[in-house]
């Protein structure tokens, strides 16, 4: 084989999906700070946010799940550090 036939075999193997933003999709307007379930899933085991291009969100939800995630962390509702 050659290289270039190897390339399109990986590639058929391997289709993207298109991300989308949760809270679009579900018509959520408000990001609640004491929703401690949905900021989980944004947030790594080691404490950080996740970013935009790995969650799919949109810029405007992905920037009041950031403020909501510092809120909660700031009512002790989340961890800053994992313990």
């Amino acid at each position: 084989m050659s290289k270039k036939e190897t390339q399109t075999q990986v590639r058929r193997f391997f289709t993207p999906r298109k991300k989308f933003c949760k809270f679009c999709a579900e018509d959520i307007y408000y990001i609640d700070y004491k929703n401690v379930a949905l900021l989980e899933e944004f947030v790594l085991d080691k404490g950080k946010i996740l970013s935009r291009r790995m969650t799919g969100t949109c810029a405007y939800h992905q920037r009041r799940l950031a403020s909501a995630i510092k809120k909660a962390r700031i009512m002790a509702l989340l961890p800053f550090l994992p313990e």
